[in-house]
C-alpha cells in the first residue's frame, strides 16, 4: 500500500484514474484533491480487499484486473453478486450510510491494482462535488438493480440461459474470468460449464 504521490507508476496510475467512469470529467484542480488521498493497493488472486462484516469500509478505483463482490453464510458456501474491471469501482456505501457492517467481501478475482481511500473522505469530497455525487449514487443504484436483476435471473433461467445473458451483458469479461468463477456466478458447477461449451450450446 503505497500513497500514489509516492508510487514510482504514478504518472501512469494518474492516466489510469482519468478513464474511471466516475473521476474522467473532473477538473484537474478536483482531479488533485482526490488525489492526494489516493493510496495505491496490489492484490493477488484470491486476495481479500475487503471482508464482509467490517465497518471500516473503503472506496475502491480499479486501475487493473478483475474483482467480485461475494457473500458468504457461516458454513463458508459464497455467492457472487457481481464482477467489477478496469474504469469501475467498488464500495459499501449502502452499508455506510446505513451503519450496518458491509453485507459483502471485495475479492480479487484475478491480480488486481486499485487505488483507495477510506468511504468517510470519499463521502466528504463527494459533498462537494454534486455533479459526481449524482452520477456516482447513480452508479450505485444500478449496480444493486444489476444484482437483483442477476439474482431474479438465476430462478428464471435454465444453465445455457444464464451463461448467453451473461455474454450478452458482459462480452468484455467473458474470456478474462476463470470457469470455476463464472460458474460460481452462473451457479452452475465447472462441469456444467465445460459440458455446455462442448456441446456447443454456449
Amino acid at each position: 500500500m503505497t500513497l500514489l504521490e509516492n508510487h514510482p507508476e504514478k504518472n501512469i496510475i494518474r492516466a489510469q484514474l482519468r478513464q474511471n467512469v466516475l473521476l474522467k470529467d473532473l477538473s484537474e484542480s478536483d482531479r488533485a484533491e482526490l488525489e492526494a488521498h489516493l493510496v495505491i493497493v496490489d492484490g493477488n488472486k484470491g486476495d481479500f480487499l475487503l471482508h464482509q462484516g467490517v465497518r471500516e469500509m473503503e472506496q475502491y478505483f480499479i486501475l487493473d484486473g478483475i474483482l467480485k463482490r461475494v457473500v458468504s453464510n457461516p458454513e463458508g458456501k459464497e455467492m457472487i453478486l457481481r464482477f467489477a474491471d478496469e474504469h469501475d469501482m467498488e464500495t459499501s456505501y449502502a452499508a455506510l450510510r446505513l451503519g450496518t457492517p458491509t453485507p459483502y467481501g471485495i475479492v480479487c478475482v484475478t491480480k488486481a491494482r486499485v487505488a483507495s481511500l477510506p468511504l468517510k473522505e470519499w463521502i466528504t469530497f463527494l459533498n462537494r462535488h454534486p455533479e459526481t455525487k449524482e452520477l456516482f449514487e447513480y452508479l450505485v443504484m444500478k449496480g444493486m438493480s444489476e444484482i437483483m436483476a442477476h439474482t431474479i435471473t438465476l430462478h428464471l433461467l435454465d444453465a445455457p440461459g444464464r451463461v448467453h445473458r451473461f455474454m450478452r451483458k458482459h462480452p468484455e469479461l467473458e474470456d478474462r474470468i476463470p470457469s470455476k468463477e463464472l460458474a460460481s456466478y452462473l451457479n452452475l458447477s465447472a462441469e456444467t460449464l465445460s459440458r455446455l461449451r462442448k456441446r456447443g450450446k454456449i
